[in-house]
């Protein structure tokens, strides 16, 4: 019905009403009532175009990753009140779409012939100071070249990443030099646990020995266990999530993206927004 309405609009300056909905079979009271309703519309729809440029400067900002949650959650911290369905709308009508989540795999592979050092965090993921509690994982990141591996090391005081390295390889090397930046930054107390799953890298004798050299202790989580060491799996998840999960064209480009944003020098400090633990709201962190 609207396309007629429309259509008795355009030609009302050339024929009578009467006569177009007479043809049209069109009842003239709702024809009237549509003209009354169309200003309206008119307005709706300049604020939605209004709505959708906020959205769209958001969701760049974010490097095109942010969803409707965070893109609704920023938009409130910004002081713009609107319904987050309303947001839902707007981003499927213009095709506006955050990052997903892409199914894990696990990157590091036990060594069944070594020792592993004893699990000093016991899935208590937080310390009463920093430099005495700090966790690590390796990730893989995709690029034309090959994978690129990244490993950290992140303070569960701070959730500051005080570590990383990144190569083409995830030798024991690549791990030792993630653990002297964070050593090498001071701050680190004699005794600090450093804890890792039992992947290779870790349990090497290289990664075990440079750690007593440095007078620190190890831990390892169980076998098989990602949650022994979830406060590094949730960041490797936030990263990729803020970042996308694509396929770089090379080593050099993704090293310069995928820092971790709290390790790349900044003149300001990004604000990454991720849910609270059991609670349905946005919060900024420190990651």
């Amino acid at each position: 019905m609207t396309a007629l309405y429309r259509l008795i609009h355009a030609e009302k300056a050339t024929y009578p009403i009467v006569l177009l909905c007479r043809v049209l079979k069109v009842a003239r009271s709702s024809y009237y009532a549509w003209c009354e309703g169309e200003a309206a519309r008119r307005v709706r729809q300049a604020a939605d175009d209004a709505l959708a440029h906020e959205i769209t400067v958001v969701h760049i900002a974010s490097r095109h990753t942010y969803g409707v949650p965070r893109i609704h959650a920023e938009l409130r911290r910004l002081g713009r009140r609107v319904n987050r369905k309303r947001v839902a709308r707007v981003m499927r009508e213009r095709d506006i779409r955050g990052v997903t989540h892409r199914k894990h795999r696990s990157l590091t592979r036990p060594d069944a012939k070594a020792k592993p050092a004893p699990d000093l965090i016991v899935r208590d993921f937080h310390a009463e100071r920093p430099g005495t509690r700090l966790v690590g994982d390796i990730t893989y990141l995709p690029t034309a070249e090959g994978w690129l591996y990244l490993a950290c090391r992140l303070d569960l005081a701070t959730r500051e990443i005080v570590g990383y390295a990144m190569a083409d390889h995830h030798r024991a090397e690549l791990v030792v030099d993630a653990l002297d930046m964070a050593y090498g930054r001071g701050g680190l107390e004699p005794g600090c646990v450093i804890h890792s799953d039992r992947g290779s890298e870790y349990t090497s004798a290289q990664f075990r020995d440079h750690i007593r050299a440095l007078g620190l202790r190890q831990s390892c989580g169980r076998t098989g266990s990602c949650y022994d060491n979830a406060a590094a799996e949730s960041f490797w998840a936030l990263l990729k999530e803020e970042i996308g999960t694509r396929t770089w064209p090379d080593r050099a480009t993704a090293a310069h993206h995928r820092r971790p944003p709290r390790a790349r020098p900044s003149r300001g400090r990004r604000r990454w927004r991720r849910p609270r633990p059991g609670v349905k709201q946005w919060v900024s962190t420190r990651w």
